[in-house]
């Protein structure tokens, strides 16, 4: 009897610790109330609200649901209202997206304060890229990308420091990076970017303003009036060159003096930076750019297991409305994860792992002891 006893509360406890029921615990009404009114934005429905369909979104996203309907016959065994997915369809489509996104925007604003960490770096990094969602042209009339396809694109500055994204703006498909990311600098961060992102006079901007930068070169791009900078012999360095110029081309040179590392990537490519740093050895700039590479590790794990390349819906609303509750997902499970992992003994799980066996109910005792701490903890702290 008091085996059967101990089972049944196990059960309790893994029950009560779904992804949904912690979802809630971070997102509350009055941060959704706070932001319906912040866009004017009047909820007359009683039953399937604004809130009904954000869950809707991050279970779909969790669960990888294939569309509208799908979720809707789905939907009431994971906790949701039951609702026609006509309604939901209608849902998506009313809301104006821009309620989820600074929604995300709260989210990781909170999060990024609660769980940054020191790293071996002179300042936070900034890493920006971008990732685009495709589907048919038919199904995006107003997102036209490439041939017979249609895209939005998600134009992304992670904060390294807590492997979160501290900005997001959406675009469609067609749209040029590089004009992009003077919406995403902080010059309390050293952003971090491909050459993609590389313009002449942003390096002079970035100079004059003292945001801290290091941008990957295009191959076009010609130095003039080279000066080595003094370094210590290293047999070990994966650094070729270290020196200061003017960069540009013939008919266009910068007007300042930047520094530029030339270094050895992984495939035994040549790889040329420019940046602002002069206070820092020209290896340690070298990790720095191949630090960006934790952004396309980002892109790589919300597309396999966020459900972000299926789209629902065709309107700008039901699109970036399913995608900015996916990244809300990505920011809840990181976070929750964090959070464990600073309290278990032995990190026997990766994110994806500690993902899958949540959702499932396959998480162990002690796992699902250290959520409900979380969910009895004031967090943000």
């Amino acid at each position: 009897m008091l085996t059967q006893t101990i089972r049944k509360e196990v059960s309790f406890i893994k029950n009560s610790t779904t992804f949904l029921n912690i979802f809630k615990q971070l997102i509350a009404d009055e941060d959704i109330d706070n932001l319906l009114k912040k866009h004017d934005y009047i909820d007359v429905a009683r039953k399937f609200t604004v809130s009904a369909l954000l869950h809707f979104f991050t279970c779909s996203s969790v669960y990888e649901w294939k569309s509208f309907r799908h979720g809707a016959d789905l939907g009431n065994g994971f906790g949701l209202i039951r609702s026609d997915y006509s309604t939901i369809s209608k849902k998506a489509k009313e809301v104006p997206f821009l309620i989820f996104k600074d929604l995300f925007a709260l989210m990781c604003s909170r999060c990024n304060r609660s769980i940054r960490r020191q790293l071996n770096f002179p300042k936070e990094l900034l890493l920006v890229d971008s990732t685009t969602i495709t589907v048919g042209k038919t199904r995006l009339l107003w997102a036209p990308y490439h041939g017979e396809r249609a895209g939005v694109k998600l134009h992304t500055a992670l904060n390294l420091s807590t492997e979160l994204p501290q900005k997001v703006i959406e675009t469609t498909g067609l749209k040029h990076d590089s004009p992009i990311l003077d919406e995403l600098t902080d010059p309390a961060c050293i952003i971090v970017a491909d050459r993609a992102y590389f313009q002449i006079d942003r390096s002079d901007r970035f100079f004059e303003e003292n945001q801290h930068f290091v941008i990957r070169v295009k191959t076009n791009v010609e130095m003039f009036r080279k000066k080595n900078l003094k370094r210590m012999s290293d047999t070990t360095s994966n650094v070729i060159n270290d020196y200061t110029c003017q960069v540009g081309t013939k008919q266009k040179r910068s007007i300042h003096r930047h520094r530029v590392v030339e270094f050895m990537d992984y495939e035994g490519k040549s790889i040329r930076v420019v940046t602002n740093l002069y206070h820092v050895s020209a290896e340690v700039i070298a990790n720095i750019y191949k630090a960006r590479w934790g952004v396309e590790l980002f892109f790589r794990w919300i597309k396999q297991n966020l459900n972000v390349p299926r789209l629902f819906g065709t309107t700008k609303n039901a699109v970036y409305n399913q995608l900015f509750a996916a990244l809300l997902v990505y920011v809840v499970l990181k976070f929750v994860y964090t959070f464990i992992c600073k309290k278990i003994k032995y990190k026997t799980l990766s994110l994806l792992g500690f993902t899958r066996q949540l959702l499932y109910g396959q998480l162990s005792i002690e796992w699902v002891g250290f959520i409900q701490e979380f969910c009895r903890t004031s967090v943000f702290v």
